[in-house]
């Protein structure tokens, strides 16, 4: 790390020294123990920028601390309503990598977003977020005997069409929420199974990428098995990609628990039962605290990611418009990076 670097956390170290008690509280609850890197992470998201970096940081504390964020994972989705987010909004994590990072699993192009309101997506992701942040990555980092603050993302395209438009506005708000909140958390996005679709705009998206976003996503060949290994051994795989003629994500693991999107796999039943027990500590210690109900504020989306699903949008209608283009497009893979 340079110099430049060294001071600029310096300066941010010395400003977040004048937040108030609860600001600070939460600031805790987001660096488990290693403040430095949380800063490092927003002065990355902000170019080294210290003033914008504060003013990021800050506003994430104030959102934080008005949603009541600390406590999300003290707030359990009704059970049958958490199963229909898993059917559709899939996302789960496979394993760790070579390097010990978790490995995250998201079927973007099965993923429907039909089976519940709004709210309760957008719920369970930040308990996800949170989950990662506060339980698996400090184990991962206790484990390993060194800091590990970030995950690797294998993105499944199988399935995506151009009925994905329909749900733009709901990915949009939560990739804002991620962007503005959860800045710097992913070190790789393999993006695996992508159809033509996903070809025809990745050409006009991937421009409209900040450098540093670019250089983290890399499009595999097919399911991306052979280069997935190479970064984390078989059993940590996500279930789309053990195969070469895996047809679905959803439909076609060979055991249900393989399947990492299911409310039946091992790591959603660790994480919602965690939030059960959370719930239940916290009625005992903070009986005043609201239970059960929970909605954020989404923030405005960001210009740039506001016109990049601008963007998007405007590409799927051109291929909707195309001559003889069916709207079932898979199987077309793609190489690049």
């Amino acid at each position: 790390m340079g110099i430049h670097n060294q001071e600029a956390i310096k300066q941010l170290q010395s400003l977040m020294e004048n937040v108030d008690e609860r600001q600070k509280n939460t600031f805790q609850n987001m660096h488990q123990g290693y403040p430095t890197e949380t800063l490092t992470r927003f002065l990355k998201a902000r170019d080294w920028n210290v003033a914008k970096a504060h003013k990021m940081l800050i506003d994430c504390i104030q959102w934080r601390v008005e949603n009541e964020i600390d406590n999300v994972l003290a707030k359990p989705i009704p059970a049958d309503l958490y199963r229909a987010v898993r059917d559709s909004q899939l996302i789960g994590m496979s394993g760790y990598s070579k390097e010990g990072l978790p490995v995250v699993a998201v079927g973007v192009g099965h993923s429907t977003f039909d089976k519940a309101s709004d709210k309760y997506y957008v719920q369970s992701h930040i308990q996800l977020n949170e989950y990662r942040d506060r339980v698996i990555l400090p184990a991962a980092t206790k484990k390993h005997g060194r800091y590990i603050g970030t995950c690797l993302k294998v993105l499944d395209m199988t399935g995506l069409k151009l009925s994905a438009l329909s749900h733009l506005r709901l990915l949009t708000s939560i990739s804002t929420v991620d962007d503005l909140n959860y800045p710097e958390m992913t070190d790789t996005y393999y993006i695996v199974n992508a159809p033509y679709v996903f070809s025809a705009c990745w050409k006009v998206v991937k421009p409209l990428l900040q450098e540093r976003t670019r250089k983290k996503i890399q499009v595999l060949q097919g399911c991306g098995k052979e280069e997935l290994l190479k970064v984390m051994d078989y059993a940590s795989l996500p279930h789309f990609c053990r195969k070469e003629d895996s047809k679905s994500s959803r439909h076609h693991a060979p055991v249900k628990t393989e399947n990492c999107f299911s409310f039946d796999h091992v790591f959603h039943q660790q994480l919602y039962n965690f939030i059960k027990q959370q719930a239940i500590i916290m009625e005992t210690t903070s009986p005043i605290i609201r239970q059960g109900s929970f909605y954020v504020e989404l923030p405005e989306p960001d210009p740039d990611d506001a016109k990049i699903a601008k963007t998007i949008e405007t590409e799927f209608h051109k291929l909707e418009n195309e001559s003889g283009f069916s709207n079932s497009v898979n199987g077309v893979a793609i190489n690049g990076h």
